[in-house]
């Protein structure tokens, strides 16, 4: 394929503005695949992906066009995710194209991801085609959403291409537009005498019990095809190319991968950690140094697993390891406790990011799992003059340790209809937001900017602020700088017995409230034991909250009738005497549900 019909572009937006079902009318319209074949979100190949309506994993796919003048194209799409905690999947598919769609939705208008996105491809260069979709809907606004659009990108109006995913109407422009607008790829940017030899960046990969790792590549120089000789350039790992294709949409053989093409190929490595997100795939030995990569993500959540059974420790590993495969910004290592043994500590990108891969954890390799409460990193300077980085509320050292706490801080933009700021202003001062400005943003929107610790942006702010304006405010934002923090370490006892998964560090103003609820919610979720136990909050080195929950009740003298009263009073008493025991020595089973519902404090 000449390189001058090639275009390599992808699809960004806010969540639910319906990139899926665009590429979806995309794949429709070029015959990428039959009517008949066709399913709603057929680039979401993951069932948790269909289960929620979200795009999860970023997939590319290879489309054949005819344009109007009769030239034939070669459109590489790459469909990407919505949501921030996935935003790190979108920067990746953002290098490997030269231009962007950037969707907004005519019923919901510019949204707080669309600010995030558009940064994204305006420092990755690409060539933006403002694109509104969903004109058919009866509560579209089009025009004034197209006004939005105008205003951010400091474009005519002629230059917002209107479509609808779910008819089709417009798309078949979009396609004409996107063969006008993004550029035709560039061969590598060397010397003419090496443009020969086979350049290539790697985006993303998946993992093949049979073939090994198969990396998802954009070709920037020369061509590679089956059996020749390649080598990940930062890793030193040379391995033959058992075979190289394209997406159409399912992985499909090609002769050869040539430059401007996006494609795939199969390495037959089996050990992990040698492909990695950034790394040069190029011809055997070029003598020259790898592409510039992607910056490594780094986590903002971490979150502790361990396997209800110690047994199932080695699966767990072998587990995390093929998620790492899929997902290059989930991170872990292994640690271990007193009371759940031994696990692994994990870093995620947000807390759906958590509660997705916890899910698939469960789903396709059926483990059951313990899950901590999620927590972010503590820089913690103590009395003896160290200082120390704290993953894990466990090892939050005791009050009278700390000389001084930093935590990260967030930069946020909501995007509101006015009438809700005064209650969502009400939600920032609980959680201790700091309202740096406050701008209008179409007619009848208003942005606000501030600043956040990220430890309260996760206690449930995300749905607080979706609750209170009914569904319309959208929240983005960026992990800018450190401050100090005035926080303390909460355990949760159980029968006397502190439960580390439990532990969790909160403002020392709401130590009392933080423990109340977490006693409160403990002592209705937890089922019942044969004895009477204690639930307690400890902070600040005292008992802040405290409930208990009395044992179940058996007469073991039921089923004795008639006789002496003394044989029911001498079995009551033995039975008496029993739960004492139990009470002394008896160990409370917790159920993983109870963790995860205290992991979704939303619950």
């Amino acid at each position: 394929m000449d390189i001058k019909n090639i275009r390599n572009f992808s699809i960004i937006a806010h969540i639910d503005h319906g990139k899926s079902t665009l590429a979806d009318r995309m794949l429709e319209i070029t015959g990428t695949i039959e009517k008949r074949k066709m399913q709603d979100q057929v680039l979401d190949s993951m069932e948790l992906e269909r289960e929620r309506g979200i795009t999860i994993k970023m997939q590319p796919v290879r489309m054949a066009f005819e344009a109007a003048d009769g030239q034939k194209y070669v459109l590489n799409l790459i469909d990407t995710p919505g949501h921030i905690d996935f935003s790190y999947e979108v920067s990746r598919s953002l290098k490997a194209v030269e231009g962007s769609i950037l969707l907004v939705d005519a019923t919901q208008g510019v949204q707080a991801q669309t600010l995030t996105t558009l940064n994204m491809a305006r420092e990755a260069g690409l060539t933006i085609i403002p694109v509104v979709s969903k004109i058919d809907s009866q509560l579209a606004r089009t025009e004034e959403v197209v006004t939005e659009v105008c205003q951010l990108l400091k474009c005519q109006p002629d230059d917002v291409v209107r479509v609808s995913g779910k008819t089709g109407d417009g798309v078949e422009h979009l396609l004409e537009e996107v063969v006008k607008r993004v550029p035709a790829p560039v061969a590598s940017a060397l010397q003419s005498d090496l443009q020969e030899r086979f350049r290539s960046i790697v985006f993303d990969f998946q993992y093949s019990n049979h073939t090994g790792v198969i990396v998802y590549v954009r070709v920037f120089g020369g061509s590679a095809g089956k059996h020749d000789r390649l080598i990940f350039k930062v890793a030193g790992r040379e391995f033959e190319a058992i075979e190289v294709g394209i997406f159409a949409p399912a992985n499909t053989p090609a002769e050869s991968l040539g430059a401007g093409e996006i494609g795939y190929i199969v390495t037959g490595i089996k050990e992990p950690g040698v492909a990695s997100v950034g790394d040069t795939v190029s011809s055997n030995r070029d003598g020259l140094p790898p592409l510039p990569g992607y910056q490594s993500p780094r986590p903002v959540v971490w979150a502790s697993l361990y396997p209800e059974s110690q047994d199932d420790l080695s699966l767990l590993r072998q587990a995390l390891g093929r998620l790492q495969l899929s997902d290059s910004a989930f991170t872990y290592e292994e640690e271990a406790s007193g009371t759940l043994g031994k696990g692994y500590r994990c870093g995620f990108l947000g807390m759906l990011h958590l509660e997705i891969m916890t899910e698939r954890l469960r789903r396709e390799f059926n483990l059951e799992l313990i899950v901590t409460m999620p927590t972010i990193t503590y820089n913690v300077k103590l009395k003896n003059g160290k200082a120390v980085t704290i993953y894990s509320p466990a090892l939050f050292p005791d009050d009278h340790d700390i000389a001084g706490v930093s935590e990260p801080i967030v930069t946020m933009k909501i995007i509101t209809p006015p009438q809700y700021i005064g209650v969502l202003m009400t939600s920032i001062y609980e959680h201790e937001g700091e309202v740096i400005s406050t701008d209008n943003f179409g007619d009848n929107r208003t942005m606000l900017t501030l600043h956040m610790p990220l430890r309260e942006l996760m206690r449930n702010f995300f749905d607080e602020v979706k609750s209170m304006s009914s569904g319309y405010a959208s929240i983005s934002y960026d992990i800018t700088e450190e401050k100090v923090a005035d926080v303390v370490r909460m355990d949760i006892l159980v029968a006397d017995e502190v439960v580390p998964a439990f532990s969790r560090v909160v403002s020392r103003r709401r130590a009392t409230e933080e423990g109340e609820w977490a006693v409160e919610k403990l002592h209705n979720i937890l089922p019942r034991e044969m004895f009477s136990f204690k639930i307690q909050a400890k902070a600040l080195g005292r008992i802040i909250s405290s409930r208990s929950l009395s044992g179940m009740k058996k007469d073991v003298a039921g089923t004795l009738s008639g006789g002496d009263i003394t044989r029911k009073m001498k079995l009551r008493e033995q039975q008496k005497k029993g739960k004492k025991r139990m009470k002394a020595h008896g160990k409370v089973n917790i159920p993983q549900e109870v963790f995860v519902k205290m992991m979704r404090s939303g619950e």
